[in-house]
Parts: structure tokens; C-alpha cells; sequence
């Protein structure tokens, strides 16, 4: 499954022009050392759980501390028929967030 990654600079602008949201899907402790502004917090673990509370027809970025997590959320929405989420390549450390 072919996953958009966006390279970790523009995040915000790919949020902006494809009117998308960003769904960190980190653990709880890795939150607290910081997140993205905006971002809607949602453990890898729990994605499935939450696959109603999502708009298929919305873009989606997800992100993680490296970017593993996050494009494997991100082909596994795209299964499930939400054909705009994309990876945040590299994640958090990427972006020069310690996570």
C-alpha cells in the first residue's frame, strides 16, 4: 500500500491545503514530552476503536516519534478506505522534537 509522505517541514502546510487533520498516534508518555499543535491524540492501539469517529473523505496526517508507527497507520487507514491519509516522514524527530 503506497503512503503519501510528507516530508516533516511541511506538515502545516499540508494540513492547510488539504484542509486535513493530524492524528498522533504515540503513546501517552511520548505526549507529554510534546506534541503538535492541533494534534488530535490517538494510541496506534486505539485507531481501530476509533475508525467511526473519522471522516473517510477527510486528509489525514498521522505522526509518531519516528515515522514507523505512523506509516503503518496511515496504510492501515488507507485499507480501510480513507485514501487521503498520508505519513509525516520521520515524525517528531524529524521535526527536532525529542520524543
Amino acid at each position: 500500500m503506497q503512503v503519501e509522505q510528507v516530508p516533516a517541514p511541511e506538515w502545516e502546510t499540508w494540513i492547510e491545503d488539504n484542509d486535513g487533520i493530524l492524528i498522533d498516534v504515540r503513546e501517552p508518555y511520548e505526549w507529554a514530552l510534546g506534541t503538535l499543535p492541533g494534534a488530535r491524540r490517538v494510541r496506534m492501539g486505539q485507531i481501530p476503536a476509533e475508525l467511526d469517529s473519522l471522516d473517510p473523505e477527510q486528509s489525514i496526517l498521522v505522526v509518531c516519534r519516528s515515522g514507523s508507527r505512523s506509516n503503518q497507520v496511515a496504510a492501515f487507514l488507507k485499507m480501510r478506505g480513507y485514501e487521503h491519509a498520508a505519513n509525516l516522514a520521520g515524525g517528531m524527530a524529524a521535526l527536532g522534537m525529542q520524543s
